[in-house]
């Protein structure tokens, strides 16, 4: 072999241009690989220690007071007229046709009295959540598209009745990313009508879905006993990087398939819960004054396990209060409903402010819409009420939020929104604000398209705002 031969020669140093065009580029299209893959390059807690993480803590537009977020949604509508918007003309009216409304008033089913320093007429089904009444905002003005339970619940938790859109708590998942990677960023407790279009991430990646919960009344086991593996966690690791890669493979052919993206993200996040979870969901070790305090029923371990997940840096606990369609007896069911969430949901709210948390967390409670100030279908039978959109009642409380106030209003029947209207969309808008996002910007591009919670509606209502 001669030794001359292996020796730089001057020709090597020149290209032509298809060659010199053909590695240059071939560098830049492995620069865009990199950013394309970004976490996917990174295997097990490297991936979680670093912010290409999907999952990483994120700065929003602005500073934001609130940092989480629950939502409780009474899932079937909830009458307005007889927990917080009360109406003397119903029973002023009672027993006459009153074309405003299209039938006969029924009078409102409960009695309200003045309570706090702000003196906001709270309903006797609610004793325990009016302690609180100065740290909440009662919004009498919203007002939806369709009073159908499919449409207006989906429409509630998505900003879309028709098209399957990204849920409120994926939204605010992708905006902020989480403050806990062993443990879900998004958490549906119990679930409702509509299933999984009301906690989807829809077109966003994977990652940003909740995860449902549908039964906390039961043992940690029973709760988590899908995530648990007898194999080793070394061992479970080598596995899940292996089965990382192969579906990373399948996923080339496919062009990233959304399905087997959730996926892939759902076995990292089993692994990673194996051990924080089991502490998260157990509620025995709170002390039993607290136990006391939320009591001892389905909805009570429900908001404890809220406040647990929040506590422990999940951003968005999303909590279901079925059973609010009430068509008749509305009295009886009522009482029966209210008597479920006032204790849990009022020490819920303390729990929160003694802690310190409630500052920088947002509550909210809403069904999707409300109910007619007349008998349903005109019935004379045992009183009910139907359907309604166009007014019924909402409240939020905590992170920025300026409590101690009634904002908005009905008409003197409670039949229509008149005074400062808030729409659904209007709502998101700002909750996404008391977070920090300006919500015609935080968007994410889907078929050529920009789009956000608000779709392209939305106002932010300052009037809600500490």
């Amino acid at each position: 072999m001669d030794p001359k031969q292996h020796q730089p020669q001057l020709t090597d140093f020149f290209q032509s241009r298809r060659q010199f065009l053909n590695r240059f580029g071939t560098g830049f299209g492995a620069l865009s690989l990199a950013s394309i893959l970004g976490e996917r390059l990174l295997t097990g807690e490297a991936a979680a220690s670093t912010n290409l993480s999907p999952l990483a803590a994120r700065e929003s537009h602005f500073l934001g007071k609130a940092k989480r977020v629950i939502h409780i949604f009474a899932q079937g509508g909830p009458s307005h007229l007889d927990t917080w918007d009360p109406k003397p003309s119903l029973a002023k009216y009672a027993g006459k046709e009153v074309k405003e409304i299209g039938g006969v008033p029924l009078p409102a089913q409960s009695n309200f009295t003045p309570m706090g320093q702000s003196g906001i007429p709270v309903s006797d089904l609610f004793p325990n959540i009016g302690e609180s009444i100065d740290e909440i905002a009662v919004i009498n003005s919203m007002y939806t598209d369709i009073p159908s339970h499919e449409f207006a619940t989906v429409m509630m938790n998505t900003g879309s009745g028709r098209l399957v859109k990204p849920s409120m708590g994926s939204w605010v998942l992708y905006g902020l990313g989480s403050e806990n990677q062993n443990l879900p960023g998004f958490v549906a407790l119990g679930g409702g009508l509509g299933g999984s279009q009301n906690w989807r991430s829809a077109f966003l990646p994977g990652a940003f879905q909740g995860t449902l919960v549908r039964n906390v009344n039961t043992s940690v086991d029973k709760i988590i006993e899908n995530i648990k593996n007898s194999t080793p966690l070394p061992q479970q690791r080598e596995q899940l990087d292996l089965f990382k890669k192969l579906n990373e493979l399948h996923n080339e052919n496919l062009k990233r398939e959304a399905e087997l993206e959730a996926r892939i993200q759902s076995f990292e996040l089993a692994f990673q819960m194996q051990t924080e979870a089991t502490e998260a969901f157990d509620t025995s070790k709170e002390p039993e004054t607290v136990k006391e305090l939320y009591g001892d029923s389905v909805q009570g371990r429900q908001m404890m396990v809220a406040r647990r997940l929040l506590e422990r840096g999940v951003r968005f606990v999303q909590t279901w209060h079925n059973g609010w369609d009430h068509h008749t007896g509305v009295k009886a069911a009522l009482q029966r409903k209210a008597g479920e969430c006032d204790q849990p949901i009022g020490a819920l709210l303390k729990d929160l402010k003694q802690r310190g948390m409630l500052d920088d967390t947002l509550v909210i409670w809403t069904g999707e819409f409300g109910r007619t100030p007349r008998h349903d279908r005109n019935g004379r039978g045992e009183p009910g009420r139907d359907h309604h959109n166009r007014g019924f009642s909402a409240w939020i409380a905590g992170g920025g939020v300026k409590g101690g106030q009634k904002y908005g209003a009905t008409d003197e029947f409670g039949y229509q929104a008149v005074d400062n209207k808030v729409h659904v969309h209007d709502l998101h808008a700002t909750i996404l604000h008391l977070l920090g996002f300006d919500h015609e910007k935080l968007t994410y591009r889907y078929n050529g398209r920009d789009f956000r919670l608000t779709d392209v509606y939305g106002n932010l209502v300052n009037g809600l705002l500490a």
